[in-house]
């Protein structure tokens, strides 16, 4: 008896769990921490990237406007450098083209109705009415040529009177500042295309890894509320994917416009392949999470292969993640995993689910072919690879079930043909089918003598 209590664990105190909890919850903090401190010293770089890229553009635009123009206060060769500079990565082209295209406009109508409507305080508003109304018309949103067209419209038809020859300054100056911006983010200081793309896309595979995890979690601990919240975190990942279509945009323009990253095209069309089917999973995780709780809450059966799957399939998406970044054209790791998710799926399916656990295997592999298309397989070879490795699975468990189900049909035809038999055996004498009677014998039944 002495021996059978010391090999009982001794039970837990509440001191012991509530220190056990705390520890969690600090390791959390911590980890939540670090991936905060992380973010902040991604965005300082970032920051201070444009911060130089936009001092060099002005500084730059402002000498060169001086030299050809000569002195004076050529103050929108500067202006229109750092616009270029500050407007979203991979719109900076179009940007600059908008500033030109503003700059003209407001021009033409500042001077039109300036010469036919005078100056003073209401005219001033009805140009800047006009410039803004006929940009929008033009652009049909709002951006730098309306910004650009309605401020140009203010200075013609403010300053013009007391300066005069407004025009072409203003041109030529927002043309050099629009291109020096241009030669300082393309040829001068170009960022890393990749880098780029990686920080934008860590948020995202972190997110969709963990949240992974967490549904399966839950469906192993029957935990509805835990996938509801795993549900909620993925829907707030909008403006996350956001950034990063900003970042694909952005690093096109650099690999195709900067000479010194044309060596990176190759790298960044594996790695914005990948990112773009993973958009895709994005919202199959969303769906597999509402699915998961439904599942639990109506209490249909989880065999243990379907959080295995969605464990293995988080840790495919991590995998693709380190492989893109190092840049490999045969991310052999990341297919392997998708495999086995496809396999733990078909599994599960052969294990016995219902309606709601079903449509989670067909969501997981259907989430298993985006990947596998993200690893550069064509789709129908990724739905064939993730069906085949699905019927491997579904077979290893099913066929017991298909033995017992053909001697089950064998005994049933067994059974079957012996009634009938038994029953054709006992019918009356006179519904019995006739037979050929032996040759000789007389029709009365008695043998000739």
């Amino acid at each position: 008896m002495t021996d059978d209590r010391a090999d009982q664990e001794p039970e837990r105190s509440p001191v012991s769990a509530a220190a056990e909890r705390g520890g969690r919850h600090l390791r959390r903090f911590r980890r939540l921490g670090s991936e905060a401190s992380k973010a902040r010293l991604r965005q300082l770089e970032i920051i201070s990237v444009i911060a130089v890229q936009a001092g060099l553009a002005a500084a730059l635009a402002s000498l060169i406007a001086q030299e050809l123009f000569g002195r004076g206060m050529h103050v929108f060769a500067p202006a229109a450098a750092v616009a270029t500079i500050a407007s979203a990565i991979g719109q900076r082209a179009r940007r600059t083209f908008e500033l030109l295209a503003g700059v003209g406009l407001g021009i033409v109508v500042g001077d039109l109705l300036r010469y036919s409507l005078g100056t003073g305080a209401w005219q001033t508003g009805l140009v800047v009415a006009f410039a803004i109304v006929i940009a929008l018309l033009v652009a049909g949103r709002g951006g730098a040529l309306v910004g650009q067209a309605g401020g140009t419209a203010v200075l013609i038809s403010t300053l013009m009177p007391t300066e005069g020859r407004l025009e072409l300054p203003r041109i030529f100056d927002a043309l050099i500042g629009g291109v020096i911006g241009l030669v300082v983010v393309v040829l001068l200081l170009p960022v890393n295309p990749i880098r780029v793309l990686d920080r934008a896309a860590t948020p995202v595979f972190a997110a969709v890894s963990d949240q992974l995890d967490e549904i399966a979690a839950a469906l192993r601990q029957r935990d509805a509320e835990r996938s509801i919240r795993s549900l909620e975190r993925v829907r707030g990942l909008e403006g996350d994917i956001g950034r990063l279509n900003e970042a694909l945009s952005g690093a096109e323009e650099v690999v195709t416009l900067a000479p010194a990253r044309w060596h990176r095209r190759a790298v960044f069309h594996r790695y914005a392949r990948g990112l773009t089917h993973v958009e895709r999973v994005v919202i199959n995780v969303r769906v597999m999470a509402r699915r998961s709780a439904t599942a639990i809450q109506y209490g249909e059966p989880i065999p243990d292969e379907l959080p295995a799957a969605l464990t293995r399939f988080s840790a495919a998406v991590r995998e693709l993640r380190e492989e893109c970044r190092r840049g490999e054209e045969r991310p052999e790791r990341t297919r392997a995993l998708i495999l086995e998710t496809a396999d733990l799926a078909g599994r599960a399916w052969a294990q016995g689910v219902r309606s709601f656990g079903d449509t989670l295997t067909t969501d997981l592999r259907a989430s298993a072919s985006d990947l596998m298309r993200a690893t550069g397989y064509e789709p129908e070879e990724a739905n064939r690879l993730v069906r085949t490795a699905a019927g491997a699975g579904q077979r290893a468990v099913r066929p017991l079930v298909h033995r017992r189900l053909q001697r089950a049909a064998r005994r049933t035809f067994s059974t079957r043909t012996v009634r009938l038999a038994r029953k054709a055996s006992l019918r009356p004498r006179r519904d019995r089918p006739r037979t050929t009677r032996s040759a000789g014998r007389p029709r009365g039944g008695s043998p000739a003598r």
